[in-house]
């Protein structure tokens, strides 16, 4: 194949991007997907500046690869966390849960590669003209926060709409999935829930069999009366929370209030019952472990030969 412009703008073996998954995407996940030869993200959150510095120095002593942070733009710490990333050399950042506009001109000048994820067309055109170096077109299958388009439908028009490289999310797992998006127009995947089963990944236990026993039909989109909908794992929590918003008595107040924390519960304490496990519909089809090098190289390889490269 012909040389791929995501990898040579981020300097890395195979155009593979792992997800920024709060409370789960540390420095140790991203450092092994870096090693491995994608780009490994560290989320930021909602972590302060001086929880996210520590962070970035124990990935640079696990990693001399390229690696980069995920910075949430509605965190109450995003202007501590932009002046992180520009001090600590980070050279690339992908950005969620937000407009990018105000910090754009800070990340550019510090020669930052900004990368945005967009669920729609017209937030797609709005960051390339803001000077995004790419996008990331994540469609409605993936896990945590998604928008209303499938990736399927989203890819190509992102693709048609604008004129830097198109990264795909969303419902990705395998070199099926890879190959699909390659016919899409994309450049590259990012995947979150496949490197959620790394051996490396530090995501408590109970978690990651969760995911693993999944099938088909086992995640559930909730929030959407509050305007941000949340994908995850069917679970106590969120049928009680799905028969809540279908309540008309319930307040958003109410809502708010079980929603929070629930997947620090989930990821990092363990509760599988009332924690939320953020999953993406790729459940069912990953049925066992893998270290970020098997992963990357297998989805990889299977895509290459699925067309024939």
């Amino acid at each position: 194949m012909e040389k791929n412009p995501v990898c040579e703008m981020l300097g890395i073996e195979y155009p593979v991007i792992q997800g920024g998954m709060a409370w789960i995407a540390d420095a140790k996940l991203a450092a092994a997907v870096s090693n491995a030869g994608g780009l490994g993200l560290i989320a930021a959150m909602n972590s302060n500046g001086e929880q996210l510095r520590a962070q970035i120095k124990e990935a640079k002593k696990l990693t001399d690869k390229p690696f980069g942070v995920n910075l949430m733009l509605m965190s109450p710490y995003i202007e501590e966390a932009v002046d992180v990333v520009c001090e600590e050399g980070i050279s690339v950042v992908t950005t969620g849960a937000g407009n990018p506009s105000k910090y754009m001109e800070k990340l550019k000048s510090a020669n930052i590669k900004v990368i945005c994820v967009v669920a729609s067309v017209a937030l797609a055109v709005m960051v390339e003209r803001m000077g995004a170096s790419a996008v990331i077109a994540e469609g409605c299958e993936s896990g945590g926060h998604v928008g209303e388009t499938t990736t399927m439908a989203l890819v190509p028009q992102v693709v048609d709409a604008v004129n830097i490289p198109v990264i795909a999310a969303g419902g990705i797992a395998d070199g099926r999935g890879m190959a699909a998006a390659y016919m899409l127009g994309a450049k590259a995947v990012q995947m979150g829930t496949r490197f959620l089963t790394a051996k490396e990944c530090g995501v408590h236990e109970n978690y990651k069999e969760k995911v693993l026993s999944a099938k088909d039909r086992d995640t559930i989109v909730t929030g959407k009366s509050l305007g941000h909908p949340v994908r995850a794992l069917k679970n106590r929590m969120t049928r009680e929370f799905q028969a809540k918003e279908l309540d008309p008595n319930t307040t958003s107040e109410e809502l708010e209030a079980m929603g929070a924390g629930a997947l620090r519960k989930a990821a990092i304490d363990g509760d599988v019952k009332y924690g939320s496990c953020m999953c993406g519909q790729i459940a069912g089809l990953v049925k066992s472990e893998g270290t970020c090098e098997e992963i990357i190289k297998s989805i990889y390889n299977e895509a290459m030969a699925l067309m024939g490269a």
